[in-house]
């Protein structure tokens, strides 16, 4: 009698956003659509968290140590909130989204290593389960990799930025230049939805920082890395991108 072959175990996973920004808590999941249209997955704001730079104060460390702490307080509320969540479910995974705007874009490494280290702090044996990833330099960078979609919010008639988008120095403000009553909140929202991120990420020399937040995302629902998003063959954040390979 033939065997039958081996049933492979539908997951359905849960991602909880830990945000810096006022637009990415009001509309970040809608981004993800591209994800959650498969049914595997679901992404929720868990809620908006400080942003964090890194500590260059000697006397702030001092002060830290003599109060036998590892973590600041709001850090360790950030690790709270995320060890919270995963404790609802097994299926659950937290990412922590930040900008990278400004002077703290050449801070990227010390920036990420000060989230890292109250996830590996707080969360011990489930660090993996939380990972850290940036807009670069902000969300709104990613709409002039799809004109269409702004067009049709706006009203304006832009073309795709021929660069790479994550390269923008103020993108935010960009757009203000282009529609003066442009609204974070109001049009963000409306453009997000209408985001095509397959779009977006075809160009694989292009937003490193996004696609390696895609391929996280995958990797921890359990997708086998293909063309989709250019995950075989495009650029990843070389920071952010060894927790992909962290996830079992």
């Amino acid at each position: 009698m033939p065997h039958s072959p081996p049933t492979t175990e539908w997951r359905f996973v849960h991602f909880g956003l830990l945000v810096t920004g006022e637009g990415e808590e009001a509309f970040l999941p809608a981004l993800f659509r591209a994800l959650t249209r498969t049914g595997q997955c679901t992404f929720e704001v868990i809620r908006r968290v400080p942003q964090l730079s890194p500590i260059t104060s000697e006397k702030r460390r001092l002060k830290m140590t003599g109060q036998g702490k590892t973590l600041p307080t709001k850090d360790e509320e950030i690790g709270l909130a995320a060890r919270a969540y995963l404790a609802r479910r097994k299926d659950a995974f937290v990412i922590l989204v930040d900008d990278l705007e400004g002077d703290r874009a050449p801070q990227r490494q010390a920036v990420y290593n000060r989230y890292r280290l109250l996830f590996d702090t707080m969360l011990g044996p489930q660090k993996h389960r939380a990972s850290v990833h940036f807009l670069t330099n902000m969300l709104e960078a990613y709409y002039f990799a799809d004109a269409r979609a702004v067009n049709k919010v706006l009203g304006t008639t832009l073309n795709d930025h021929e660069e790479d988008v994550e390269t923008i120095p103020h993108p935010k403000g960009l757009l203000k230049e282009t529609f003066g009553g442009f609204d974070e909140i109001e049009h963000g929202r409306a453009i997000v939805r209408e985001l095509d991120l397959p779009h977006i990420l075809s160009r694989p020399e292009t937003c490193a920082s996004l696609r390696t937040l895609f391929a996280w995302c995958l990797r921890a629902i359990g997708v086998p890395v293909s063309d989709e998003f250019q995950l075989a063959q495009g650029a990843l954040d070389p920071v952010a991108r060894q927790q992909i390979e962290a996830l079992p």
